[in-house]
């Protein structure tokens, strides 16, 4: 078992101890869709596609929330804000903006990225050391500045 897997169980079987029901729901949901991803591709999941498929989760309930606020739906968007407190506590420590410009600019220099067509090359280098630890929405349009 991964590290990562865990310490999600560790915290699942601490929140049934507490008796914190939004917390054990959202945790279970996570061991959920990592499980079912194991069963259905017959593999034990390593750290690294942990956090993916957590950063997928966490893009999901934020577009939610935006389509929940949207639609005047305040308490639905507060279940969705409370899974991302969940879901980000087992997400690795984020990047500040000068850490995510100093890796934008070694990656732009290791490409030699001059135009928008060589975004995907710059996004491919990226996204290894980013993943779960920026927004990568956010870091396109970072990208997409640079390169225009």
């Amino acid at each position: 078992m991964s590290e990562l897997k865990g310490q999600i169980t560790a915290a699942m079987k601490d929140a049934m101890r507490a008796k914190d029901k939004p917390r054990l729901g959202t945790i279970r949901l996570i061991l959920a869709d990592l499980k079912r991803i194991e069963v259905d591709e017959r593999i034990e999941l390593d750290d690294e596609r942990i956090i993916t498929i957590m950063d997928k989760m966490l893009k999901q309930r934020r577009d939610s929330i935006s389509q929940f606020e949207a639609a005047d739906r305040q308490e639905l968007a507060d279940i969705e804000k409370a899974e991302v407190i969940v879901i980000q506590s087992f997400m690795p420590a984020s990047l500040s903006n000068e850490e995510i410009e100093q890796l934008l600019d070694a990656a732009i220099a290791n490409t030699g990225a001059s135009s928008m067509k060589d975004m995907g090359a710059v996004m491919g280098q990226l996204r290894p050391q980013l993943q779960g630890r920026a927004d990568m929405a956010e870091v396109s349009k970072l990208i997409k500045a640079r390169l225009s």
